[in-house]
């Protein structure tokens, strides 16, 4: 671990990508708050920085309500003094068509994938003015940027494409602040979540990643730690210049031709 004494906040940072995001950080020598709703999830993160003589800690916090994200984002600045870096990464995926979305479902969706991240960013965006620098990357997709044939997660796009939205208005009015503002779109990413729906189907996870052979250019699916090495460099100094950009890592897939 190395000696930086920069602070990260990662939401959703008990497992997969988030996960990743804060261990690469932590390595990096970044405090680390991490946010979820998964306590078992957050305490195991947590341990394991610790374990690798890092400093990190959980706080349970969702997303979805402000006074949640107020208090998480208090309790940062309370143990350590300042907030360099944000990840909004918590989200949420509804599967079906529109017809079989309820209200229900687009009240979770929006609430985690768009409100969540949009609380998340006014959080912290005050000591980020106060200090007049920090980085912000919000965790959007490549179903942003195009279709997915079956129209089967409406919701999830509509949500995602709102993530970049919402990053080019902050970085447009919060760039005279000294705060970066971006966007990584992942494309398939074999994380727990996926590796536990594989499961279920009686499929260990080296099967699940044989069936992503020949995927996209790269002929593979990402690992959590590859989109987290992408945002590890959004939010650095070798970025220092980049802001309001989407980031698209998803081994070619949005780069290939596709027959009409």
């Amino acid at each position: 671990m190395t000696s930086l004494t920069k602070v990260a906040i990662v939401t959703g940072g008990g497992s997969g990508i988030g996960k990743a995001c804060v261990m690469r950080f932590a390595r990096e020598g970044y405090k680390v708050g991490i946010i979820d709703i998964a306590d078992s999830d957050g305490m195991q993160t947590e341990s394991q920085v610790i374990d690798e003589g890092g400093e990190a800690k959980y706080i349970h916090g969702d997303v979805s309500s402000e006074a949640d994200c107020k208090a998480w984002a208090q309790a940062v600045l309370g143990q350590w003094g300042q907030i360099n870096t944000l990840v909004a990464n918590a989200g949420v995926q509804i599967n079906g068509d529109l017809f079989a979305a309820t209200e229900a479902d687009w009240d979770m969706v929006v609430g985690v994938n768009l409100k969540g991240v949009a609380f998340s960013c006014k959080a912290v965006l005050p000591q980020m003015i106060a200090q007049n620098h920090g980085a912000m990357v919000l965790v959007s997709s490549i179903n942003a940027l195009e279709g997915v044939a079956g129209g089967q997660m409406p919701l999830y796009d509509m949500s995602k494409a709102g993530v970049i939205g919402l990053m080019r208005s902050l970085a447009n009015e919060y760039g005279k602040n000294n705060i970066r503002v971006n966007a990584i779109c992942p494309g398939v990413t074999v994380t727990e979540f996926h590796e536990k729906k594989a499961a279920k189907r009686g499929k260990s996870p080296e099967e699940l990643r044989a069936s992503l052979k020949g995927h996209a250019l790269l002929g593979k699916g990402a690992e959590p730690s590859q989109i987290a090495s992408a945002i590890y460099f959004l939010n650095s100094d070798d970025a220092s210049h980049i802001t309001g950009q989407v980031l698209t890592v998803d081994g070619g897939l949005t780069a290939m031709s596709h027959p009409i």
